[in-house]
């Protein structure tokens, strides 16, 4: 029998929080020969407006069986009558849905529906602090792309919703359909929940377009040599003015810049467990485990055996 996925939209809410893990169980669907039925929802059904002004035609919630509820995320908080109606449709639906996730700012509706006391979430990292405050007995991971405790799935804004379907279809149909999935839509098989929203391109952010060049062909070459001279060299600036000119563009020295690029890299199969710390190592730069795991020292303040202990018990308790 088809895994029913319901997406309960709700007025305003952001179109790309619908259509992004919509088009990937729709994909998933055809992939596995119809393992799901795919339905959008809101409370009183009919059409129902986006914030971009889009207008998505729904069908009303209603007592159906549901596998999987969805909800998505909006630009801004419901007012308090809207809040609580949809609160009060998730927690009902919820004791009857295998389980249940959310895009972006969609986790406030699952936190006022009582659904992330105890557990761990995330969403936008520009909303975490305020969802911390709406629900104090839950634990949540502002800088998280997706979280899964149990059968709460939450995940941060916009194109982490793909992750997120991407995670719910694996653990539904293996990953060869997952990643099958990721391929016709162009995107990364998949980044780990535990991966951090910001990269350390956005967050260095240097405002010179020969440094910005730097960082780019320096994330797309991490296993080569990364010296000053070499980086220099695609700045067209001597050894010397570049290193003045990075650190000013960017706060820390080339060396400091590419080591945090290398753990961003790093961090991701050293979480996920299949590969040795040596292959890990290699692919990401560092050359061999020991400076690997002072890089992981100085930027994450965990070793990598620490990080992967933390993610297969992040794992285990689910």
């Amino acid at each position: 029998m088809a895994r029913a996925v319901c997406f309960l939209v709700y007025p305003d809410f952001v179109l790309f929080d619908l259509s992004g893990p919509l088009e990937a169980f729709t994909l998933a669907r055809g992939l596995s020969g119809g393992e799901y039925r795919l339905r959008v929802a809101s409370l009183a059904g009919g059409l129902v407006r986006s914030s971009a002004g889009l207008e998505v035609l729904t069908e009303p919630l209603g007592e159906e069986a549901i596998d999987t509820l969805l909800v998505p995320g909006a630009p801004a908080p419901l007012d308090d009558r809207g809040a609580v109606a949809l609160a009060a449709a998730v927690a009902a639906a919820a004791a009857r849905v295998r389980r249940c996730a959310s895009v972006c700012t969609g986790a406030f509706i699952l936190g006022a529906a009582g659904l992330l006391d105890g557990r761990q979430a995330t969403t936008h990292w520009l909303g975490a602090p305020q969802l911390q405050a709406l629900c104090p007995a839950a634990r949540i991971e502002g800088d998280r792309i997706f979280v899964r405790d149990g059968a709460v799935w939450t995940s941060a804004g916009m194109s982490a919703g793909i992750d997120l379907a991407l995670a719910l279809i694996e653990d539904d149909l293996g990953a060869e359909v997952a990643c099958n999935v990721a391929r016709l839509m162009v995107v990364y098989h998949r980044r780990p929940g535990g991966q951090n929203q910001f990269s350390s391109l956005l967050d260095l952010d240097p405002g010179a377009d020969r440094i910005r060049k730097v960082l780019s062909f320096a994330r797309d070459n991490l296993a080569a040599d990364l010296g000053v001279e070499r980086l220099a060299a695609i700045a067209g600036l001597s050894a010397r003015q570049f290193s003045r000119a990075f650190t000013g563009a960017c706060g820390m020295t080339p060396a400091r810049a590419v080591e945090r690029l290398r753990v961003e890299a790093a961090r991701p199969p050293v979480e996920d467990g299949r590969k040795s710390f040596d292959e890990i190592a290699r692919e990401a730069g560092f050359g061999d485990p020991e400076r690997m795991c002072q890089g992981f020292l100085r930027v994450l303040g965990q070793t990598p055996q620490e990080a992967r202990r933390r993610a297969r018990a992040q794992t285990l308790s689910r």
